[in-house]
């Protein structure tokens, strides 16, 4: 596991990483990969500053999570490093070339990985990975 179970470790990595970053400071690769995605969010640049590591995103509260978000672009990406699942890699290929915008692409795929994630957790099984796979080709249309 690239973090531990606390949830504000976890916030405390993506914030000094970004501080890190920010500061023109040695990162390690996975810092260099948290800072990279935190590039990409300009949205979420003062929240990693300024807030809290308790801070509460609530759908309720018309709140997404920058955390959350972040961690699927990381999923993401490390998907498609690996080609876990097999396949996935050429999707992305060809859903950054049709929308010309890698971030676009992976930002369409999230959706679909979130679902996957959401699906799984609330039936208390394994993550569907065809399913995944078939959502994901459905982008491609």
């Amino acid at each position: 596991m690239i973090f531990g179970q606390d949830r504000n470790e976890l916030r405390n990595t993506y914030k000094e990483a970004w501080a890190k970053f920010c500061k023109n400071l040695p990162l390690s690769p996975l810092e260099s990969q948290i800072a990279a995605v935190i590039e990409w969010h300009p949205e979420y640049h003062d929240e990693l500053a300024n807030a809290s590591l308790d801070a509460e995103y609530t759908p309720e509260g018309g709140q997404s999570n920058p955390y959350l978000h972040m961690g699927l672009h990381l999923g993401i990406r490390e998907q498609v490093a690996t080609d876990r699942p097999s396949g996935i890699r050429k999707i992305f290929e060809a859903l950054a070339a049709k929308t010309g915008d890698p971030h676009s692409a992976e930002h369409q795929m999230i959706d679909c990985l979130a679902e996957t994630l959401w699906e799984a957790q609330s039936q208390n099984r394994a993550p569907d990975e065809k399913k995944y796979l078939e959502r994901l080709r459905r982008l491609n249309v």
